[in-house]
């Protein structure tokens, strides 16, 4: 069993990453901006049913150079998935370029140092298809966003962090190895009442919105992206390899209100079941944050492919109504759509 670093652990993808990582029986570490954070992720550890005795809890923030060194010493292996991902759209691009950018690349420092095997990076579908023309084709690990293209700073942060990385590999890296993980949306089961930016679309469909956006996206499990993550750090195959997370094509929002209703019966009753127009949807963007950050992608279907994580690492995501339907049940659960 190996000493792993996870970056970011109240974080979704984190959060359940960990869990994995326990019950595989690894020590594990893991980052928090703020000591006080440690006793609510223990308890999302132990909600999700694992055992904290092999967790520990360290302080540092992707803004400074503090703390990572002692984070990562004695690690074989780190998961790199913290990143900021803001509620809504930032003021300017670079609040959130910046942390994510250089945060990577103090991570990827600080592990080097401390001779550390292999990072999985975790980046996002959204450094492979946009600034693209449209096609029918499913996009690859080949392709590469064009910062050309209309995207959110968060998209484009991840873009400039992943680019960082991989050149940091190639002039600085050692003999470090590393591997990326390009999730779609993510999808599945909250452990707590602080829902990621995914689960919010569908929480605001729960609670009820005039109609849909005409958005489409790819879905994914986080907790297939969490295995995704772990097959990517020890695989021999998976060094020097990005991989993409997706279960299926890419879905509407119309059609993910479908699943919602179909799975949840009652307490999906007032998901909306019209489309709304994409100028109102732009209109109305000016006034919220948080769908600002979506109009990107209205009227754009973007399909990819995990062709080759099926293929290489043997990877096989939930159907993506599973993911949509676990995402609305455990928010209710949790208190967070009533």
């Amino acid at each position: 069993m190996s000493t792993i670093l996870v970056t970011g652990g109240t974080g979704f993808v984190a959060s359940h990453l960990i869990v994995q990582l326990l019950a595989a029986g690894h020590t594990v570490r893991t980052t928090v901006r703020s000591k006080s954070r440690e006793p609510e992720l223990r308890e999302l550890i132990r909600r999700a049913g694992g055992d904290d005795a092999r967790l520990s809890v360290f302080v540092a923030d992707l803004g400074s150079d503090a703390g990572w060194g002692e984070a990562v010493r004695g690690c074989e292996y780190v998961q790199h998935v913290a990143s900021p991902l803001p509620a809504k759209a930032p003021k300017h691009e670079d609040e959130v370029i910046i942390p994510a950018r250089d945060g990577a690349l103090r991570v990827l420092r600080a592990a080097r140092d401390a001779g550390v095997r292999r990072v999985v990076f975790t980046s996002t579908c959204g450094a492979i298809y946009y600034g693209h023309p449209s096609r029918e084709a499913p996009f690859d690990e080949t392709s590469w966003t064009s910062l050309d293209g209309e995207m959110s700073a968060y998209v484009k942060s991840k873009v400039l962090a992943e680019r960082a990385v991989w050149d940091f590999m190639a002039r600085e890296g050692g003999t470090m190895e590393l591997a990326v993980v390009n999730p779609a949306g993510i999808f599945g089961p909250t452990l707590g009442k602080d829902v990621a930016s995914s689960l919010d679309i569908i929480a605001r469909l729960l609670r009820g919105m005039p109609g849909c956006p005409d958005i489409y996206f790819g879905i994914v499990d986080v907790r297939d992206v969490a295995d995704l993550h772990v097959r990517a750090m020890t695989h021999p195959d998976a060094a020097g390899q990005r991989f993409i997370a997706v279960s299926g094509r890419s879905r509407s929002m119309l059609e993910v209100g479908a699943m919602l209703r179909e799975h949840l019966g009652p307490a999906a009753r007032k998901v909306p079941t019209r489309r709304l127009p994409s100028w109102l949807v732009r209109f109305i963007a000016r006034f919220d944050g948080a769908l600002r950050q979506l109009v990107p992608m209205l009227g754009k279907v973007r399909n990819v492919t995990s062709a080759k994580a099926e293929r290489v690492l043997g990877w096989r995501p939930r159907p993506a109504d599973e993911a949509i339907a676990a995402s609305g049940r455990s928010m209710i659960e949790a208190g967070v759509v009533t």
